[in-house]
């Protein structure tokens, strides 16, 4: 990402996300942790949190904890605002089988994923243990607290595994996940970990919210994501003919960053606890062909166009089975959340930022 190009694009999510008429003064003065501070989404949800005493929307700055595994790579993710005295980072491995000190802190929201099915294969370990022991620590770390206020744990469509298409998933929606095959490290540890969150609201009466993203997208994925929307985006910026590894049949409801965090703090401030909430664009489901058109199309001038040819998947990739994975929504806007952005304005901000 381009720094000034980035920087730009993002203050003005964050200014969206804050437009929202959601009870911010709830945070005031919070101490609050974030994981997956140096990742896509967790450097969205830092800033916003920063960014809400300058705002106005806070009468007390808040303070944000942020335990990663790799400090130094996340001053650097996070280089325009590490300097804020309100930010701490703290090394923390939330593979770890150890609670972590915490302090008296108010709010957990629990980011930290690899999401990638790049990794299912080549870390399937590294996948399942932040989802699983990782969310058991951070839970209790916050029962320790002097004055809990709830966690947000931040789970994935993915746990719907293969479930009938015909309609919008909702909640309730469930399918098969194959917990012997490999791929199921991701679901079946989201899955794991939603279920962790109702047990200890159950039994400590400490909220637990529950947001299932779907693909979510924006300035900040890498090159190296793995993921198609991320991939097709980059070969766009660098003038790259986009090359389709599938039939492109597969259809998907791509939602942007901005819509996506405005999401995740209206579940947290309005929801109810120990209730998932779908976060997506239900209005954006395209099929990969159609993404794929759909980005040469915004860029003209750049005279691209798709290329058909099978290819074998990266190491360590695992692909998905299911070829339809798209939301119904109604719970979420139940609370008065609508996405904003459609996909061509979306795609389009991501990839000025990579130019």
């Amino acid at each position: 990402m381009t720094a000034s190009a980035g920087i730009r694009v993002i203050e003005e999510d964050l200014r969206a996300v804050l437009a929202r008429d959601l009870p911010w003064q709830a945070l005031s003065g919070r101490r609050i942790v974030v994981t997956g501070a140096g990742g896509f989404l967790g450097g969205y949800l830092v800033r916003t949190l920063l960014a809400l005493h300058r705002a106005g929307k806070v009468d007390v700055p808040l303070q944000v904890v942020a335990p990663v595994r790799d400090v130094e790579r996340a001053k650097a993710k996070l280089a325009d605002c590490v300097d804020d005295a309100q930010l701490t980072l703290m090394r923390w491995d939330l593979n770890e089988i150890a609670v972590p000190d915490l302090g008296d802190v108010h709010y957990v929201i629990h980011n930290a994923s690899q999401a990638s099915p790049k990794y299912y294969g080549s870390d399937p370990m590294g996948t399942m243990l932040p989802n699983t022991v990782g969310t058991a620590a951070l839970l209790e770390a916050l029962r320790r607290g002097g004055d809990p206020k709830g966690l947000l744990f931040v789970s994935s469509s993915e746990i719907y595994g293969a479930v009938s298409s015909e309609h919008g998933l909702r909640e309730q929606d469930y399918g098969v996940v194959d917990p012997m095959g490999l791929r199921a490290c991701y679901a079946e540890s989201k899955r794991a970990g939603e279920a962790l969150c109702v047990a200890f609201h159950h039994q400590h009466r400490i909220p637990t919210w529950v947001v299932r993203p779907f693909h979510t997208y924006g300035p900040g994925l890498t090159p190296d994501d793995g993921r198609v929307f991320s991939d097709f985006a980059y070969n766009v910026a660098r003038n790259e003919h986009i090359v389709m590894n599938s039939d492109g049949s597969a259809r998907r409801a791509f939602c942007y960053a901005s819509d996506a965090i405005a999401g995740f703090f209206t579940v947290m401030l309005l929801g109810k606890a120990a209730q998932a909430y779908n976060v997506a664009n239900e209005a954006a489901e395209l099929s990969v062909m159609e993404f794929a058109d759909m980005l040469v199309g915004l860029f003209p001038d750049k005279a691209l166009h798709v290329e058909r040819r099978v290819a074998v998947d990266p190491a360590g990739y695992l692909r998905s089975t299911v070829n339809r994975i798209v939301p119904d929504t109604a719970r979420l806007q139940g609370l008065g959340w609508r996405a904003e952005v459609t996909p061509e304005q979306g795609f389009r901000r991501m990839i000025e930022t990579l130019a």
